[in-house]
């Protein structure tokens, strides 16, 4: 790349950065894809169930694909727009709050889908945090085709994304302090 190329790219990504701070984003920070750091081993914490996600989400495995699939599936992309949310929390036990705040979080994420959009960046995947949650009932209940293909999300740890070592790499905080709960996010992007 020339010079002029290299500083346009770099006032982008200070914009784009920038703009997803102004949508509610406690921060964010933009990582060439080369550094996002896989694990396939997360892939035994989705058969494990514990989020109760596993075979009942289109968006989860083993229906998203393979890990080795969606780990070169990110590769294919070149940088990682990397953003986070911190709430507060009455207390440890505010299962409330958290919802809330996932509920935030997956407002931000579809309000970054739609800023990409009217950027022009018409191929980019979206990665959230714990799994889809576009519809109430995903239609992989019923065996029915997903109703959103375009907007349907998958999370960081589906595709194998170690969260807190992204957290470490983008210098943001994994856990913020007590009584806060912390989500991340992640569009992948081409240029």
């Amino acid at each position: 790349m020339v010079l002029e190329e290299l500083i346009y790219m770099a006032q982008y990504h200070q914009t784009l950065i920038q703009q997803v701070l102004s949508l509610g984003a406690s921060h964010a920070a933009l990582l060439p894809v080369s550094q996002l750091p896989f694990d396939p081993s997360f892939r035994d914490l989705c058969r494990s169930n514990a989020c109760g996600m596993y075979g009942a989400c289109w968006m989860c495995p083993p229906y998203i694909g393979s890990s080795e699939e969606l780990i070169e599936q990110a590769k294919a992309f070149e940088w990682a727009l990397v953003y986070q949310t911190i709430s507060p929390l009455e207390d440890s036990f505010d299962i409330e709050g958290m919802l809330a705040a996932g509920q935030q979080q997956n407002q931000l994420a579809r309000n970054i889908r739609f800023l990409l959009l009217e950027n022009g960046c018409s191929s980019f995947l979206q990665l959230g945090a714990g799994g889809c949650r576009k519809c109430s009932i995903c239609a992989k209940k019923t065996d029915s085709p997903c109703r959103f293909p375009d907007e349907a999300m998958s999370s960081l740890e589906a595709y194998c994304i170690d969260v807190s070592r992204l957290a470490e790499r983008c210098r943001m905080h994994y856990i913020n302090g007590v009584n806060t709960v912390t989500y991340f996010g992640t569009a992948l992007l081409q240029g």
